[in-house]
């Protein structure tokens, strides 16, 4: 076949060119610039660039770096601001993946290869005639979270070489092909932002608005935040209360006032219920309208495990999940990823909706 690959100068995809060059097939490499040289973050793009360069001579492709930093800035960041400035959680990494990578770079390049690789950690799984986007073998590598807003048309034409491999496996590869970053660091973090500090970011776009931080259960003003905006429902630090833990459970953005309560365990923090708006469902609603209390696992941030429960439809946009367990930090903003009973099928997600965030 003839694929795309998207590189990034890292051991993931490096690894995906060794694998899909072993099997015979015709690759062109890409790397997408999303940042310019700037400290608006670029990345190390000229670092990462250079590593993609090296790759694809030592495996004979042709490489070429393709700009994509305009549309990532109306669609990527402009939605990560917005969505902070209404008091919300956003996930660019969600946004990118379904935007940039999968969406301007498919229209204008992809489309013209007959698949288009990378370097995350997911599967497909085809079921009947349908294509189904799958959990890696690895759990704690797993990205499937960050892959649950594509369509299924990008679904089609992806491929995912690393599905199958666990991460140690894939470092292996690269030290035993003797690639140039086998021992390269991955990277960390919020896709666009490089190396700057978040709050940072933050603060340049947003600024400092002086508010007070209210305990919950007293109403008594225990402190001072810069602004809404660098704060999140279930964060514990960064908040300079003593007497601690503290945990941010509500926000008023109208007032800008932010509502904390303390302890480890304190129940504020905590919830059974999330209502999500937007919901997506990547390859068809597996259970249409008869979706009522239906087994499912899910995430409501990224980590290796998931959470049981249940989901019910409310109408088209609109469903609630009942979790089994307690859920920590239920940000409005986030998405929920939805996924079968077994934690396999990723079916889609919604945005999460809630009464602690006050407009």
């Amino acid at each position: 076949m003839n694929i795309a690959v998207l590189i990034s100068g890292g051991v993931d995809s490096a690894v995906v060119v060794h694998k899909l060059k072993e099997e015979g097939h015709d690759l062109h490499l890409f790397y997408i610039r999303i940042g310019l040289d700037t400290d608006e973050g670029d990345c190390s793009a000229e670092e990462d660039i250079e590593m993609c360069t090296l790759i694809a001579r030592k495996y004979g492709c042709p490489f070429d770096v393709v700009s994509l930093h305009q549309e990532y800035w109306d669609n990527v960041m402009e939605y990560a601001l917005n969505t902070v400035r209404q008091g919300l959680t956003p996930n660019p990494d969600i946004m990118c993946n379904k935007m940039i990578k999968f969406g301007y770079f498919e229209q204008r390049w992809g489309h013209e290869f007959d698949k288009t690789a990378t370097g995350h950690y997911a599967s497909t799984d085809i079921i009947g005639n349908t294509t189904y986007l799958a959990t890696a073998v690895d759990p704690v590598k797993d990205q499937t979270d960050f892959l649950a807003r594509i369509s299924y048309e990008q679904l089609c034409h992806l491929m995912f070489p690393l599905g199958n491999m666990p991460k140690a496996a894939v470092r292996e590869t690269a030290i035993a092909a003797r690639m140039p970053n086998a021992f390269r660091k991955d990277s960390q973090g919020i896709c666009f932002l490089g190396k700057i500090n978040y709050n940072d970011f933050i603060k340049r776009h947003l600024g400092i608005k002086k508010g007070a931080i209210i305990e919950l259960e007293t109403g008594r003003k225990i402190g001072e935040h810069n602004g809404f905006w660098f704060h999140t429902i279930g964060q514990r630090k960064g908040l300079g209360l003593s007497g601690g833990p503290w945990y941010v459970v509500k926000k008023n953005v109208h007032d800008n006032v932010i509502y904390v309560s303390n302890g480890y365990d304190t129940e504020k923090q905590y919830g059974n219920t999330l209502h999500l708006d937007e919901m997506h469902f990547i390859s068809g609603n597996p259970w249409g309208e008869e979706c009522n209390k239906t087994p499912i696992t899910f995430k409501n941030r990224h980590a290796p495990e998931f959470q049981p429960g249940t989901l019910t439809r409310l109408n088209d946009r609109e469903y609630v999940i009942e979790s089994q367990n307690r859920v920590q930090g239920i940000a409005p903003g986030q998405f929920a990823v939805i996924y079968d009973a077994k934690g396999h099928l990723c079916y889609g997600s919604g945005i999460i909706t809630g009464q602690n965030v006050i407009l």
